[in-house]
């Protein structure tokens, strides 16, 4: 009985080693490709639970997502002689696992083979183009004829070339220096001519202003002038007026008007004689001038 029940157990042990030898798991985001002494066998793309022969044949996992590949930073000449350095990537994926086992064995080994060919279609296709047409006006449509280029070529690796994009085009270092001295004494160039429009207009407004002040200034006076001269013209015929109606009462007035303007606070005055017809009103309120007394 201990005999066959140690048997047991070990036939169990066997079967669950076997069991376990001969699964094998697909994740959705994986393929794989069963091998047989090395050997491509089949192509599981199926997501589940899949079976090996135990210890003959082998799996080799790929991933089906979209992969990153950074190319090389490169020196490009445009059709218009102008250089560029290019910095660009692809986004692939593995359609064929059978085909890329073949040809790139493995991921790590993409960088070597499908980098090139990125290299190879920017310098044709940039080549081709104008720095203009990279930098502004056809920008998408030339990364779309890479792309292109490089899917047809990655087919024979077993890849599908998703996407190219660069992730930045500038000038050498040493162009980049003199376009910028370039485009800096060209703004100040601008900014000159900008402030010479603009202390053009300044003096053009500073003048208008100043003329347009000399005639309000000029027109305020004439109607200043004309208003005073109104004025006077209108006191001197009320004064004519009552001075025909009361020849002594327009005297007086007038004798008062020339005592106030003569005899103002602080003023200092010599009055020499009082009997003077200036100062006949001091004397007599009817205004007659007393008679000059003459000494014995």
């Amino acid at each position: 009985m201990r005999s066959f029940l140690a048997t047991l157990v070990i036939l169990l042990g066997v079967a669950a080693a076997a069991v376990y030898q001969s699964a094998f798991i697909v994740h959705q985001n994986e393929q794989v490709l069963v091998l047989r002494f090395g050997e491509p066998k089949r192509v599981v793309k199926t997501p589940g639970l899949n079976w090996k022969v135990p210890i003959l044949d082998t799996v080799d996992y790929f991933d089906k997502r979209i992969l990153d590949l950074d190319s090389q930073a490169q020196e490009v000449t445009a059709s218009d002689r102008k250089r560029l350095v290019v910095d660009a990537f692809a986004r692939y994926r593995i359609t064929d696992p059978l085909l890329f086992f073949q040809t790139v064995r493995d991921e790590r080994n993409v960088r070597t083979r499908l980098a090139p060919l990125v290299e190879a279609s920017l310098r044709r296709v940039l080549g081709a183009a104008t720095f203009q047409d990279l930098v502004r006006d056809r920008r998408d449509e030339l990364m779309g004829e890479i792309a292109k280029q490089v899917n047809d070529e990655g087919k024979g690796f077993g890849l599908e070339v998703v996407d190219v994009r660069i992730k930045r085009a500038d000038l050498p270092e040493q162009n980049s220096k003199s376009v910028f001295d370039r485009m800096k004494a060209e703004r100040r160039r601008e900014a000159s001519e900008f402030r010479a429009q603009g202390e053009a207009e300044a003096n053009r407004i500073r003048a208008t202003a100043e003329r347009e002040a000399t005639v309000i200034k000029a027109e305020a006076t004439r109607k200043g002038e004309q208003l005073r001269g109104e004025g006077d013209a209108e006191r001197n015929r009320i004064f004519a007026e009552a001075y025909s109606r009361d020849q002594d009462f327009f005297a007086f007035y007038r004798s008062m008007q020339a005592y106030e303007t003569a005899m103002k606070a602080g003023d200092t005055r010599l009055v020499i004689s009082p009997n003077s017809e200036f100062f006949r009103y001091f004397n007599d309120p009817a205004g007659k001038v007393a008679p000059a007394q003459t000494k014995p």
